[in-house]
């Protein structure tokens, strides 16, 4: 009798486990059929992706740049789960909330990589920014993390990206836990890395399989992980330190910076607040109450990126090759400007001699800026400037919005035909302050740092 209970306890035990399986209300949605790559799509390289036994494979392949297979959709917050292999030590990784624009390094997939390492190193599930910022959460200094990649076997990945916050996993053992926010949203990719003359690696395999996601409330599954959260506001990430950037703002004092017609940092107006740099609103004038700020130093050569967030209505903007003599008088301090406005509300975005060169990211009232995608107003939005050798780039989030040369016949025929025609030699000289204006309204900067050409 006690046997036959024992017997009915245990298949009642698996009658429960296979009901609570069959009622599992997860909201996970399959990413790959397992048959075909409906909904995926192959970018830059030339390695070739094909499905085998329910598996996506590809093949490592000399003489091609990484390759990488696409989703048709893209994803903002979300749990990702799948499995892979490598049959060798091939670098791998899979790309999350990317992007390929034509203008961007000719459709060059770029954006946040969960790293596939075999290698020595064994930095699997670290955080790489591919083609942009490199290395933003390396794996050193956690031997668990760097051991819980299995070579030669099926290896499970799990990526949670939800609002500012990712976290990798690699077979339950928890890895990167970053705070950034470069990007809310863009495809998934699976990348073949390029192998260059490697003839060991030719034909070697690359395999994925079961992959799904939640992006249905993903913040309830989230899995909690002891591994310090990394903060990139305001910091440098490896990869931009090895790239020798340099930061403007350390997020918390005014250091390197100074009011445009003082010798120090303005008193009122400007604040510095849980990492941001702020002006505040004082009436809409052009540099009336607290005034623009410019950094000590000055620059010819450059990359300059700025976070930005305006308020409804908001007028500001990021200027460059400043020369802080010109005009003491009343107004702002002289230079190119990369406007910053809110075009649906604020007036100047229908003002200037030349149609729509007053709008956001344009340089302002000279050239309109194009191809805009910009966030939502209380959204942060990314600004970079390169001016090398007088030919000037002002980009978005990651696209690109005009072009000019400067000291060119066409530059100087625009500025003959705008308001700064009255200054000799507008936004020709050698060197420059980088300037913040202060437009009356209230906008908030960060993440300010700079690269020397």
């Amino acid at each position: 009798m006690k046997k036959q209970i024992k017997i009915l306890l245990v298949v009642t035990a698996a009658l429960f486990m296979n009901t609570c399986t069959m009622f599992d209300d997860t909201p996970w949605v399959s990413l790959f059929d397992g048959k075909t790559l409906h909904g995926w799509y192959r970018v830059n390289g030339h390695a070739e992706y094909e499905v085998s036994n329910g598996e996506i494979v590809a093949k490592a392949l000399r003489n091609s740049i990484n390759t990488f297979l696409c989703t048709d959709s893209v994803y903002s917050d979300f749990i990702l789960e799948l499995e892979f292999k490598a049959d060798a030590k091939i670098n791998s990784g899979i790309q999350f909330r990317s992007q390929s624009y034509p203008e961007y390094k000719n459709g060059r997939v770029h954006g946040y990589q969960c790293e596939l390492d075999p290698s020595d190193r064994k930095w699997t599930a670290g955080i790489y920014d591919e083609a942009r910022r490199g290395w933003l959460h390396p794996v050193d200094n956690n031997t668990s993390a760097q051991n819980a990649y299995k070579h030669l076997q099926w290896n499970k990945i799990r990526i949670e990206a939800i609002a500012d916050t990712i976290k990798t996993f690699v077979n339950g053992i928890p890895v990167s836990h970053l705070i950034d926010d470069m990007d809310r949203e863009g495809f998934i990719a699976l990348q073949t890395h390029g192998i260059g003359q490697n003839r060991e690696l030719q034909g070697k395999s690359l395999r994925w399989k079961n992959i799904r996601i939640i992006t249905k409330n993903p913040q309830l599954y989230s899995t909690p992980t002891p591994i310090p959260a990394k903060e990139l506001r305001n910091k440098l990430s490896l990869g931009e330190k090895q790239d020798k950037w340099k930061l403007l703002f350390d997020g918390k004092t005014n250091k390197g910076w100074r009011g445009a017609k003082l010798n120090k940092f303005p008193k009122k107006g400007w604040t510095i607040e849980n990492g941001m740099l702020t002006i505040h609103e004082s009436g809409g004038g052009e540099s009336e109450k607290a005034g623009d700020i410019v950094t000590v130093d000055k620059y010819k050569n450059f990359i300059l990126a700025v976070d930005f967030k305006i308020t409804p209505g908001a007028n500001s903007g990021i200027k460059y090759f400043v020369d802080t003599e010109l005009n003491q008088g009343k107004g702002s301090s002289i230079g190119l400007e990369y406007q910053i406005l809110d075009d649906q509300r604020h007036p100047d975005a229908l003002k200037g001699n030349h149609i729509g060169s007053r709008t956001l990211g344009s340089l302002y009232d000279l050239i309109e800026a194009q191809n805009k995608y910009p966030n939502p107003i209380g959204q942060w939005n990314h600004a970079m400037i390169i001016s090398k050798d007088n030919h000037v780039e002002h980009w978005l989030n990651g696209r690109k919005l005009l072009t000019f040369e400067r000291k060119s016949d066409n530059y100087r025929q625009l500025v003959a035909e705008s308001k700064y025609k009255v200054w000799k030699d507008f936004g020709e000289a050698d060197t420059g302050h980088i300037l913040l204006q202060d437009h009356g309204n209230t906008v908030s900067f960060r993440n300010i740092k700079i690269k020397e050409l």
